[in-house]
């Protein structure tokens, strides 16, 4: 067998064991890296969609504006390109996290297997020591017999130390069996044992090429595909000409190829029913002609012509709509405006505007043009006696009073979101928030006995939502019902939801899930005073609900303390022994920002301390900054906090030591969330947990 072998001090199964440990370790390390790989993908799809949306609508006016469709629809191929990789990634993920399930289960098989050996390990390693123990005895009596001889002591004395030397060559043969019995038995156990650890990685390092080689597979395969939609796209760019686009500019908006007429020059022109009348001759720019040469290429100059409304009987409306065009041309043509009693004033959004193009109505540039949104469109007609404003040639006499605003979701919301796309209401996609769960851990270290050790561990659950669904949610009166599971919850003794905000159902008798619903209208008037309270802010934070966790005193802790004082009237010894707990995690992670504190009263003239200290002369306290600490520090992440303090006033009172760190990215509980239903999605999972109050 590759790993067959007892090692140092017989130490073999004790390596071979833990190594398997750390095959765990490695299993979940890659599930969180093809997890984050998957939510980079996502991120990315989500933006391409936003961006092949926003080419959608970019100007449709121009020779140009057939190659946006072909923009958009290539940017929409990619981004469901990589969507199909996110969809590949969180099924090969389901598969990794049922292979660290089942890891799980096969190690605990093989540690209730191996446990005779463990036995074995342990018998030969007692039985070594008493081994070499007597083989010392055994050496120390025979040469003292020997010594005795030739030193000419006496007989009596000689035979005393005979008989002591034979009592302990009995004993070293003894010793001699027992650990004969002991290596065979080693030897046949730990044969099996190692070959057992063997299969066990082998059957791991092959299983982890398996996903490597899934994964390595699913990205390939979106490469292909971009490749493909890449070439698509170069062959649409190259199949559309200069030429073609021209030509279907001139298709849509041609207006047909015979030229106008010359008007005829008039003084006056008057309707049938003698309802418009002009009184200037149709000249301008210092022509008589319409067509002159001086104004043909300022065809978008303003032309002033005045309108006079005359009432009109009842009984003569039939024959008044029922003037030619080319009546009308003919009047509009020799009109002029002058300053009269009213003028008609336009006052146009963007959107007014292009409503009016779309319908071919050409309209000039008007000074008092303002772009603005939202809650009503009108197309304001009023009546001033301010400065006129030209009208086009082909203005139709009559207009809208009002024009009906677009669709809700066509309109953009100001603001964006925090996460990876901003929330508008023209998007489809489900919105996004993030939660974040923050777990403090509180323990009383009595001396060095495990048994009296008193843990308290409680948790906070917060939801965060990006400014820009508020308006999501004050635009609809029955906005989609934010629903979630609370999964993981067997290890929690006590639940208290925000009952302001969410509902739950008590009969609910599932151990390890718990289902909770929002009140969305309190949810909704909630999140419009936080906005009120604080408009620029880009997300709100809100406290969903606090848990306790159930605790098994020592074993909880994350990190294991024992504390031992020496107090004399000189000085005064302190040592601190600590020890990871992977234990307490259901993902282990580093502890950070590890930092002990200790008081230290009795006058100190000096401190010596192993590792340094920082020893505050003013407040008599001596400060630890450790490295982080993981089974992957020195000693799986063991170590002791030694010092040594002079004292000028002693003895010293063995008084609290406060310890602190931190851990990002999983709690102590391993609760998490679910989100049900359609409508929303988890754009951001934070765990950390904490210290409280955590002393000797």
């Amino acid at each position: 067998s590759l790993y067959f072998g007892s090692g140092e001090k017989n130490n073999g199964f004790d390596v071979l064991y833990h190594n398997m440990k750390h095959g765990q370790i490695s299993s979940k390390e890659l599930t969180e890296f093809i997890r984050e790989r998957a939510t980079i993908e996502e991120v990315y799809a989500r933006s391409m969609t936003k961006l092949a949306k926003s080419a959608g609508n970019f100007s449709q006016l121009g020779t140009f504006a057939p190659v946006w469709d072909v923009i958009k629809t290539s940017t929409e191929k990619l981004a469901s390109c990589h969507l199909e990789l996110v969809r590949k990634l969180q099924e090969l993920i389901k598969d990794v996290q049922k292979y660290v399930d089942d890891q799980a289960k096969a190690h605990k098989k093989t540690k209730e297997e191996v446990a005779s050996t463990l036995e074995s390990v342990q018998t030969i390693q007692t039985t070594g020591v008493a081994l070499q123990k007597s083989k010392e005895n055994y050496n120390a009596k025979t040469v003292e017999q020997e010594r005795l001889r030739k030193e000419g002591a006496t007989q009596r004395d000689v035979d005393k130390a005979g008989v002591k030397a034979k009592k302990a060559t009995e004993t070293y043969k003894g010793f001699v069996e027992k650990y004969a019995t002991a290596k065979s038995e080693f030897e046949q156990k730990m044969a099996e044992t190692a070959q057992k650890f063997q299969d066990i990685e082998e059957s791991h390092i092959v299983h982890m090429k398996d996903i490597i080689q899934s994964y390595t597979q699913s990205v390939d395969e979106t490469h292909v595909q971009i490749g493909e939609v890449r070439i698509e796209f170069e062959r649409n760019m190259e199949n559309t000409s200069v030429e073609g686009l021209i030509q279907k500019l001139s298709d849509s908006k041609g207006t047909g190829k015979e030229r106008p007429g010359k008007i005829p020059h008039t003084h006056r022109h008057t309707c049938h029913d003698g309802q418009i009348t002009s009184t200037d001759q149709c000249f301008t720019h210092a022509s008589n002609s319409f067509y002159s040469s001086s104004d043909s290429e300022d065809d978008d100059e303003p032309r002033k012509f005045r309108v006079e409304i005359k009432p009109v009987a009842p009984n003569n409306r039939t024959q008044q709509s029922r003037a030619t065009i080319d009546q009308l041309k003919a009047s509009i043509g020799n009109i002029s405006l002058s300053p009269p009693t009213s003028v008609l004033q336009l006052r146009m959004t963007s959107f007014d505007r292009n409503l009016l193009l779309q319908n071919s109505v050409r309209l000039p540039e008007i000074p008092n043009t303002h772009w603005r949104y939202t809650h009503s469109i009108l197309f304001g007609l009023t009546l001033s006696s301010s400065q006129p404003v030209p009208l086009p040639l082909y203005l139709p006499l009559s207009l809208p009073h009002s024009i009906s605003p677009p669709p809700l979701h066509s309109l953009p919301l100001s603001g964006t979101s925090r996460g990876p796309s901003p929330v508008t209401l023209a998007s489809q996609d489900a919105l996004p928030i993030a939660v974040a769960f923050t777990e403090s851990v509180n323990a009383y270290f009595k001396g060095a006995d495990p048994a009296k050790c008193i843990v308290k561990i409680t948790g906070d659950m917060t939801l965060s939502f990006p400014m820009g669904i508020i308006k999501v949610f004050t635009s609809n009166p029955t906005p989609a019902m934010l629903t979630f599971k609370l999964k993981n919850t067997s290890k929690l003794e006590q639940i208290l939801p925000n009952q302001t905000l969410l509902f739950s159902d008590p009969s609910q008798s599932d151990a390890h899930t718990k289902d909770f619903w929002f009140n969305m209208q309190a949810l909704t008037s909630y999140l419009r005073k936080a906005s009120e309270q604080n408009p620029a802010a880009s997300y709100y934070n809100v406290d969903i609900l606090k848990y306790q966790v159930s605790s098994k005193g020592f074993s909880s802790t994350p990190l294991n303390l024992a504390v031992y004082w020496k107090c004399d009237p000189a000085t005064t010894d302190l040592r601190l022994d600590y020890h990871y707990n992977p234990e307490s995690m259901l993902c282990p992670g580093p502890l950070s920002n590890v930092q002990v504190l200790v008081h230290v009263d009795g006058g100190v003239t000096n401190m010596q301390s192993l590792p340094n200290a920082i020893w505050n002369s003013e407040l008599n306290k001596s400060l630890w900054k450790l490295n982080d600490i993981s089974e992957k520090s020195d000693n799986e992440g063991s170590g002791s906090l030694r010092a040594k303090f002079e004292l000028s006033d002693g003895p010293s009172t063995p008084t609290t030591l406060a310890v602190q760190f931190m851990s990002e990215g999983s709690t102590l509980s391993g609760v998490d969330i679910e989100l049900l239903g359609t409508g929303y999605r988890l754009s951001l999972n934070k765990k950390r947990f904490a210290t409280g109050t955590y002393r000797t």
